[in-house]
């Protein structure tokens, strides 16, 4: 069934919408450096990611999700120095993938293209898509383990089962969502909340990362809490095409 699919999905009709990818930085407050960069797909024009998904549907889902991982690799490789060690995010959609193995071919192609070193990539997928097959992101993500790839679970505790899929699908990380931290350092509530999780996360063997993050107080509470990985406006915004460096970066005072 796989390989019919997979066929099928290689004959299909390309996006019919021209996209382009902006890159946030991931930073590692502790380390004082850039850990990564998610690739956020956007219009061709810069608009907002909603304009693009807006046409994406059932029928162009895999060719989307291979575009997408294509071209943020083509644009790391060309835009990343050769000597960066930063991580690459990419949010891949696990109901576009048929088999993990066959489907990762495109993204293996585009980084011996631009040279990229593949073990830099790290996969995100999120609570919010509602999943048909638990069991086949499962394979998803231990394939992706297997093949040197790290993997991430997005948008934790924001959406429908969260402690259920870290437990099912133990990612290399997990990236609590900015609803839940937003105002923390004014919050006990969500102090203690966000303290458990890393306290747990911990415990499994699993990175943390704080993501939407606006302010100092937000920050400082969060470093209280053991995080040093962080993502959001207060360090740097999204950049279209561009992959800033820890110079123009806002770090902690």
């Amino acid at each position: 069934m796989s390989a019919v699919s997979c066929r099928g999905c290689q004959d299909a009709e390309p996006f019919p919408i021209a996209f382009t990818m902006a890159f946030q930085p991931i930073v590692d407050v502790s380390a004082g450096e850039i850990w990564g960069y998610e690739a956020l797909v956007r219009g061709a024009e810069g608009q907002g990611a909603g304009t693009v998904l807006a046409v994406v549907t059932e029928a162009n889902r895999y060719v989307f999700d291979q575009a997408c991982r294509v071209k943020a690799i083509e644009l790391a490789g060309q835009h990343l120095p050769a000597s960066s060690t930063a991580r690459l995010s990419i949010n891949f959609m696990p109901n576009a993938v048929y088999e993990p193995r066959a489907c990762i071919r495109a993204t293996l192609a585009a980084a011996a293209r631009t040279e990229f070193n593949p073990h830099r990539l790290m996969f995100e997928f999120t609570e919010n898509e509602r999943m048909a097959d638990a069991s086949h992101v499962a394979n998803i993500v231990a394939e992706y383990k297997r093949m040197g790839f790290l993997t991430a679970l997005d948008d934790f505790g924001a959406g429908y089962a969260g402690l259920g899929l870290l437990a099912k699908f133990q990612p290399d990380l997990i990236k609590i969502d900015m609803e839940l931290l937003r105002g923390i350092d004014t919050s006990s509530a969500r102090q203690h909340i966000i303290g458990a999780i890393v306290t747990m996360a911990q415990q499994l063997g699993v990175m943390v990362l704080a993501e939407g993050v606006e302010t100092e107080g937000e920050l400082n509470a969060l470093r209280q809490a053991g995080i040093s990985l962080f993502q959001g406006y207060y360090f740097a915004r999204p950049q279209i095409e561009q992959f800033q460096a820890i110079g123009d970066i806002r770090l902690a005072a």
